[in-house]
């Protein structure tokens, strides 16, 4: 089975994920720059899922540029990571609408550790279908940011229940380590 079907629908929804984010955005009310006020709180949000979304896209992207062939398994992977991702809209418009609560920011992390996990495990599956001897496996052979970003993404959702500012904090921490796309996946695809 070839791969091209699934970054396809892979990038439609991611695209649709980033379509309805921005439709969530209202007009103000009002035409002076004060009427702006009350919706800078959806427009961070939004920024914030939409950098989340892009980088998943982008690592999505590279990633499969070092797989040959897809399988079943490889599939159903896929459609677990795009479930956790396709949650981030109301996630989104959650934190965006309730000014950075407490439990939004807390249901914000999980969706963000949840996709994480689902990353990885279709990394793993990727591996698993190609061997231990593919592209990919060498490639991701460190987890370290893998490792770091989970810890991140437990620390703000523990932190999210006392303080969501900082919280929120953790997870941008994570957007920054991974703005970059996967340079262990660019440097492996040079090498080959």
């Amino acid at each position: 089975m070839t791969k091209g079907r699934l970054e396809a629908f892979s990038d439609g929804v991611l695209a649709i994920i980033i379509t309805i984010m921005v439709l969530e955005l209202k007009v103000p009310e009002g035409s002076s720059w004060t009427s702006l006020k009350p919706l800078i709180p959806r427009v961070l949000a939004y920024i914030f899922s939409f950098i989340y979304v892009g980088i998943y896209w982008n690592n999505h992207h590279h990633l499969f540029q070092a797989v040959k062939k897809v399988n079943g398994s490889i599939l159903w992977a896929n459609l677990h990571l795009l479930f956790w991702l396709s949650l981030m809209p109301i996630a989104t418009e959650w934190i965006g609408t309730t000014h950075f609560a407490k439990n939004p920011v807390a249901a914000y992390g999980i969706c963000l550790i949840m996709a994480a996990v689902a990353y990885t495990i279709l990394e793993h599956v990727i591996v698993r279908c190609e061997g231990e001897s593919s592209m990919l496996k060498e490639a991701i052979h460190s987890k370290f940011k893998e490792y770091i970003s989970i810890i991140f993404y437990v620390l703000g959702i523990a932190v999210s229940f006392f303080y969501p500012y900082i919280a929120i904090g953790f997870y941008y921490i994570v957007a920054l380590i991974w703005l970059i796309p996967d340079r262990r996946i660019e440097k492996s695809l040079k090498e080959n």
